[in-house]
């Protein structure tokens, strides 16, 4: 299979080290500049100097997976997405490099300079995720350029010397993108081919003999030792005899007769093809074996891996076959070969590194952190649990367990659910809020959850109720809780005396006081004098040491409600809901005894304060593998969290920081170890880094408790002058003065410059900027302003040795280091596995026996090593897939590899029907003349030649493959016919685009809502329409940077896109750009939403409709382009489906039949997937002899949607699943016409019938020929009782009324009921024809006119004469071949074939001139299997 490739595999060599680091991919094309003065032999030395030239930057592991990545042309997308975004410039004549300044390009370096004084007055252009950007300043004031080249040229090297020193001077942004002027051919790997075997119980083979050119026989073509490709070259006179002793050869070893089914069942051997096959199945199973794999089956069943199922597992990560392919098994080993390396290199080795790859490092929280509410500044409204208008209410836990209506919320007499609200009572904001929770609680109804507030007011004690509403409110609340009882003083928060739009005032509050309480003394409530002010200071308090963002804000059980969720329109949902989310987790976690406040704060979400830049999911961290370390100040008993204080501790910010972290040490009950680095604001000298050298000078000659002391006295302001003004003698008790004074006054500043540049190279900081370093985790406080805390140095504890340091010290405890050595593993340990990124949680797979039903293969000693676990039945698909995989990984990498047999006991029929080749190599391949291979084939040898065989190609989900080349009938494929080797070549022609639609409104998809995709140049190169199931929509594109649109027309006119995710663009851009730049499925989510005008208005209903993809370009095999007034024209539309050259013989018939009978113009709609290369080629010559005009439509099987595996199920899946999404919107009716159908009147009589409302019309099957009663499955069973007084129809032709189809929502629907019943793989035996009579009740079927489908099976002959249309249906009786039925039923069929096998010669007579006459004046070079 083909792609564009280029020979220069620097580009790949660069693309792979820059996912490793940027920094090592600019160094590698600085490596690489002096190539071009090079002139090596061959291209092998050339490739072997390239990689030698990587492993500079690489480790030996990383440079076989770096070949296996060549091998796969895994980075050819990311190249050819970069050529198109350069043809999108579009690059200029004859300039093999050149650079884009602001929309300007330029050949030469004086140009650029010219270009670049200019750049200011032109628009910044727009950088990709994939960029390469030079590291340097990147301030949004510099100009941005853009050089397109080949990376070891000598015209990259002379822009890159200027780009380069101006990027590192700070004076432009250098951005380079892969450019190369000439690309060839090469093939693809990654991919499987199956030949699997065909019924032959119909005979649907072309008796049309192919001829074949033998120019190129196959040196490698071996039959039993014997190579007939050398021995026919070495004795050309035998040519015919060496062809029969070939075909003799293969005749006896491929003996293909049935198994019975007895010879399949349990106690015998599995079966192979060739010739063991009979002979194995009388070989006895050992017991001991069947008993052993017996008993591993019930612990693989437990993983969800039944008999017969496949699992793969690489170091405990599930890889499911299905879902992965080699492109992301590579990156799989990638991330695991940073992790096993990183390891051994910290010297855990051999069976210990399993037990801390499977410690589960999450280092966030799925549910999100909560804060502890257990704080007494909480003002609780109501307690459930002691309430007395809760006492009618069961306290038991039980309740939680009794059986509910759905959305029912139990009532029980616990605190489960808990609502704080932090309020300003000033704040306009909190009035609404409150008002809201009153309205709850007034109403009498026992509320399902508590209720508590904190009132944020002022802390200033000057301040009394007279001076601020908010302390007013405050002292008030206070004096009612405790004269009369808290739920009164809820009850009495006056804001319903406040309007909507005003804000609380002490008047309101004086106010209220006079008129409910007359009595009380104002004063002494709200005067300086108040003796209700307790805890008044406790509200502001918790609320600034919790960490929460602005007021209001509330906090459920905890978790902090986003700012939408407290939209007090939406909140009562939003507690309702968090409810019974909530109950779910207590159903399966909690026990009676408990208190459930207690239970609910003691979770591990729960931390003390809520500081996003500690529980951030977005991290950095530290490389320990290569980085220095620092010297710290250690408690002696072992430590589980190392924290670096990084900052210029000559500064009072500095200071504070440092401090802050030490006294969280000496307060710290968890044992933690503090180091300093600092980052001087300038450059340092003995003058101004006299502090720093005292704590260094302490740190390296006292004991850690002494530097400690000494150092918390050191930083108190009073005490700094005893270091600065020269005086060392303020030395704390116990410490050695001596050792003290002797390095203070001999210590260099040379160390501090080292870690001014550490700071800067390694850790990234600016001169003079803080950061807090957690067991390798950077957090880098950006202002001198950001305070960090020592209740953040508490929650930064808590959350590190929560989420992985415990565990990791646990394991690290078992290897009996020294505390120091054990300090540093933990933290390098955690640096490292946190720092990988998370996926599913790896399995143990450990089944219980080994000894005779599993084949082990030990990894090699002292190298790191994977640990692969292999689940499989060898007679299945999986097993065709995992066997070729292991054996190229076992080339590539170290591996363990542990396969555990999983057969079935019985089996009730042949398990495997195909013979499959998985086209995958360790490393790129060269001939003997070092000359590079064109890549890696499927080749099948030994094959059986009585079979019938059709091909497939089982290619990753995103691809889109189609045959170029084979003048074979690939769907049937009978060797036996054949002489020679059957050939056939495939070309990658897309990648898919998948997406998501939404309505933010609704909620709902958009149904038929339009996207096109295209450039900036060509702004509509590809469109589709999204489906109601999933809102799911495809585009085909290939590798580049493309611009997503709603189409012009009603989709544009009524919807706008609103949010998108999975994209390259920022949220807020005005285009949605996306970048397909690798092999791995790309599947975006857009959310789009009506215009305000047009909210009424409805998408599918009748408008003017701009037109289609389909109807906007020339056709796909280079058909004639359809006018822009087609829609307005009276022009029949026909679909039909055809696999195989049989079918395309009889479809060329059927359309010349139509052609024949009406005067309307006619346009064709093929399914091309499934097209033959010679249906393609003379297509476009039958369009314009016979004037009609045709597309090929194509649409990828979604993945979400069943997967049908026969080639025949997925082509009758194709004819009936996605006919809303085939077609334009502006094609109103569309006619299916099955291809072996012939025509015998103006079918516009069936487009212009009247459908009474159905969406689709089908032709009932005929009941009048009764020799076939007994064939009539409709008849009996299901199916009589399913359709009651109906008719069941046939699906060889029907009409659908596509607007009606789409109003209704036909096809998801009928998606929705395929998806249903296709997981029983005894339903739907006729898919196409089974699943619209199965939903006959919910979408309705017009029965057509009998004469529109007449067949001989099942209609009599009287009828034969009113036919409009006959089908050469299969006929079960009989099965009689389907060419010997044509000729003999209908008369004019034969007239038809001669005709268009007489055009057919024309046209291959004219398509062989134009070949020669273009190849004489113009060779070419294409690339052969």
């Amino acid at each position: 299979m083909y792609l564009l490739f280029c020979k220069s595999c620097q580009f790949f060599h660069s693309e792979f080290i820059r996912e490793d680091d940027e920094e090592k991919f600019w160094k590698f094309v600085d490596t690489i500049q002096m190539f071009t003065s090079l002139s090596l032999e061959s291209v092998r030395s050339y490739y072997n100097l390239i990689i030698k030239k990587a492993g500079q930057f690489l480790t030996d592991l990383q440079v076989n997976l770096l070949k296996l990545s060549l091998s796969l042309r895994a980075y050819s997308p990311a190249v050819h997405a970069f050529q198109q975004i350069a043809r999108d410039e579009p690059p200029p004549d004859g300039c093999a490099a050149f650079v884009v300044v602001h929309g300007q390009n330029a050949c030469s370096t004086k140009d650029m300079k010219k270009l670049l004084k200019t750049a200011a007055g032109r628009p910044r252009p727009y950088l990709y995720k994939s960029d390469h950007q030079y590291p340097g300043v990147n301030g949004t004031d510099l100009p941005v350029a853009v050089l397109y080249a080949e990376i070891g040229t000598k015209e990259f090297n002379t822009f890159h010397k200027v780009l380069s020193e101006r990027a590192q001077d700070g004076k432009l942004i250098y951005v380079l993108r892969h450019f190369v002027s000439k690309n060839e051919k090469m093939l693809l790997s990654g991919y499987g081919v199956e030949l699997a075997i065909k019924s032959t119980e119909y005979k649907a083979v072309d008796d049309t003999q192919v001829k074949v050119t033998t120019d190129n026989v196959d040196e490698n073509d071996e039959v039993q030792g014997f190579l007939f490709g050398k021995l026919k070259k070495s004795h050309p006179e035998l040519q015919e005899e060496l062809g029969e002793l070939r075909k003799h050869l293969l005749e006896s070893t491929n003996d293909m007769t049935p198994l019975k089914v007895w010879e399949l069942q349990g106690g015998q051997a599995a079966v192979i093809d060739g010739p063991l096959l009979q002979s194995l199945t009388r070989v006895a199973v050992n017991q001991d074996m069947k008993k052993e794999i017996e008993e591993n089956q019930k612990v693989s069943e437990s993983m969800g891996i039944h008999p017969g199922d496949a699992g793969l597992f690489i170091n405990g990560i599930h890889v499911d076959l299905d879902l992965h392919n080699p492109f992301s098994i590579l990156d799989i080993l990638r991330t695991e070969a940073k992790i096993l390396q990183g390891l051994h290199s910290l010297g855990i080795r051999g069976s210990s590194i399993s037990k801390f790859l499977h410690l589960p490092s999450s280092t966030t929280l799925e549910d999100g952190y909560a804060l502890d509410i257990r704080h007494t500044s909480i003002m609780w409204v109501n307690d459930i649990e002691k309430d007395s208008m809760y006492r009618h209410w069961p306290s038991s836990l039980q309740e939680l367990l009794r059986a509910t209506f759905p959305g029912v919320i139990r009532q029980i007499r616990r605190n489960f659910y808990n609502l704080v609200l932090f309020l300003d009572p000033v704040q306009e904001e909190s009035i609404e809020l409150v008002k809201l929770a009153e309205l709850f609680y007034k109403h009498n109804i026992p509320l399902r959850y508590v209720i508590g507030f904190v009132l944020v007011v002022s802390a200033d004690d000057k301040v009394d109720g007279y001076l601020d509403a908010g302390v007013a409110l405050f002292r008030l609340l206070n004096y009612i809780s405790e004269e009369y009882d808290e739920a009164q003083a809820f009850t009495s928060m006056i804001f319903n005396r406040v309007e909507v739009g005003e804000t609380l005032s002490v008047d309101t509050v004086t106010a209220y006081l006079k008129k409910k309480f007359p009595k009380a003394n104002a004063a002494r409530i709200l005067g300086v004098d108040s003796s209700y002010d307790d805890n008044r200071k406790a509200g502001r308090g918790f609320y600034r040491k919790s960490g929460l963002g602005a007021l209001p804000i509330g906090l459920f059980n905890g978790v902090p409600l986003s700012s939408e969720e407290m939209d007090p329109e939406e909140l009562e949902t939003v507690l309702l809901q968090k409810i019974m989310e909530t109950t779910n987790f207590f159903q399966r976690a909690i026990t009676e005894s408990v208190d459930v406040v207690d239970f609910l704060m003691e979770q591990a979400n729960v931390v003390p304060r809520i500081n996003p830049l500690i529980l951030s999911s977005e991290r950095r961290y530290l490389d320990f593998t290569s980085s220095p370390g620092s010297p710290l100040m250690t408690p002696p008993d072992p430590n589980q969290w190392t924290v670096w204080i990084v900052a210029d501790i000559e500064q009072p910010p500095g200071r504070q920081l440092l401090q802050n972290a030490l006294k969280h040490m000496k307060s710290s009950s968890s044992s933690c170890r503090v180091g300093v680095i600092n980052n001087p604001s300038g450059k340092p000298t003995e003058d101004n880094s006299s502090l720093y050298r005292a704590i260094w000078a302490s740190l390296l000659t006292q004991s850690s408790k002494n530097t400690l002391d000494f150092t918390l006295k050191l930083l108190k302001e009073e005490n700094r002058y005893t270091v600065t003004n020269g005086d060392t003698f303020f030395i704390g008790l116990g410490m050695d003065h001596d050792a003290f004074e002797k390095k203070f006054n001999t210590m260099e500043v040379d160390f501090l410059h080292s870690q001014q540049k550490y700071c800067k190279e390694v850790l990234k900081l600016k001169a003079g900027q803080r950061a807090v370093v957690s067991n390798g985790r950077i957090l880098s406080l950006l202002d001198e302003e950001e305070e960090f805390s020592v209740e953040d140095f508490h929650l930064l504890e808590k959350i590190t040795l929560r989420t992985s340091a415990e565990k990791i010290k646990s394991k690290i405890k078992q290897m009996n280091l020294n505390a120091q050595k054990a300090n540093d593993l933990i933290m390098k340990v955690d640096a490292l596995l946190t720092s990988s990124p998370k996926g599913e949680a790896r399995k143990d797979v450990k089944l219980l026996k080994d000894k005779h039903s599993v084949l082990q293969l030990a990894q090699r000693e002292d190298e790191v090593f994977y640990d692969v676990v292999a689940i499989v039945d060898p007679l299945t698909r999986d097993a065709q897939k995992l066997a070729p995989l292991l054996v190229v990984l076992g080339q590539v990498v170290n591996m363990k590899v542990q396969v555990f047999m999983n057969c079935r006991a019985k089996l009730s029929e042949m398990p495997l029907k195909s013979f499959y080749q998985y086209v995958l190599e360790p490393d790129v391949s060269f001939f003997g003349n070092n000359s590079l291979s064109p890549g890696p084939v499927a080749h099948f040898t030994e094959i059986p030649e009585s079979p019938l065989l059709t091909l497939n190609m089982i290619t990753p989900e995103s691809w889109m493959v189609e045959a170029v080349r084979s003048p074979y009938d690939l769907d049937n494929i009978h060797l036996q016919e054949i002489s020679g080797v059957v050939n056939a070549e495939y070309e990658l022609e897309y990648l898919l685009l998948e997406g998501h639609c939404f309505d933010l409104s609704t909620g709902q998809p958009p149904r038929g809502l339009q996207f096109t995709l295209g450039m900036r140049q060509e702004p509509l190169m590809h469109d589709t329409i999204v489906m109601a199931n999933l809102g799911y929509f495809q585009l085909k594109a290939n590798p580049g940077a493309w611009i997503l649109r709603l189409r012009e027309g009603r989709s544009e006119d009524l919807y706008q896109i609103q949010a998108h995710d999975g994209t390259d663009s920022p949220l807020d851009a005005g285009d949605v750009i996306v970048v397909l730049n690798s092999f791995h499925s790309k599947i975006i989510k857009v959310r789009v939403q009506k215009k305000p005008d047009k909210l009424n208005e409805d998408l599918l209903s009748e408008g003017t409709e701009s037109k289609g993809l389909w109807d906007s370009i020339t056709s796909f095999a280079g058909g004639p382009s359809v006018d822009e007034d087609d829609k307005k024209k009276d022009v029949l539309n026909i679909f039909s489906v055809a696999s195989g050259h049989l079918y395309e013989r009889f479809l060329r018939i059927m359309m010349l039949s139509v052609l024949q009978h009406t005067k309307t113009p006619v346009k064709f709609w093929f399914l091309k997937n499934y097209l033959s290369p010679s249906f393609k080629d003379t297509i476009s010559h039958m369009a314009k002899a016979y004037g009609f005009q045709y597309e090929l439509v194509q649409y990828k099987w979604p993945r979400w949607l069943h997967q049908q595996t026969e080639k025949q199920r997925i082509i009758w899946g194709y004819k009936i699943l996605f006919l809303d999404v085939l077609f334009p919107l502006a094609v109103d009716k569309i006619i299916f016409v099955d291809a072996d159908q012939i025509v015998r009147a103006d079918i516009k009589e069936l487009r212009d019938l009247d459908l009474e409302g159905a969406p689709y019309g089908y032709t009932p099957f005929c009941d009048s020929r009764k020799e076939m009663e007994g064939y009539r499955f409709w008849k009996t069973g299901y199916w009589a009782s399913h359709l009651g007084q109906r008719k069941y129809h046939i699906s060889a032709l029907y009409v659908v009324d596509l607007k009606k189809f789409r109003k209704i929502a036909a096809g998801d629907r009928l998606r929705g009921q395929y998806q249903a019943l296709s997981q029983d793989p005894n339903s739907l035996s006729n898919l196409d024809q089974d699943l619209p009579n199965n939903m006959i009740h919910q979408v309705a079927i017009k029965s057509l006119p009998q004469e529109w489908l007449w067949c001989e099976t099942w209609c009599d002959d009287r009828s034969k004469a009113a036919a409009k249309t006959i089908d050469l249906c299969n006929n079960p009786k009989t099965k009689e071949p389907k060419l010997s039925a044509a000729v003999r039923i209908v008369p004019e069929w034969s007239k038809y074939d001669n005709e268009i096998k007489q055009f057919l010669k024309q046209v291959k007579e004219k398509i062989t001139e134009g070949r020669l006459s273009s190849s004489s004046s113009s060779p070419q070079h294409t690339g052969k299997t």
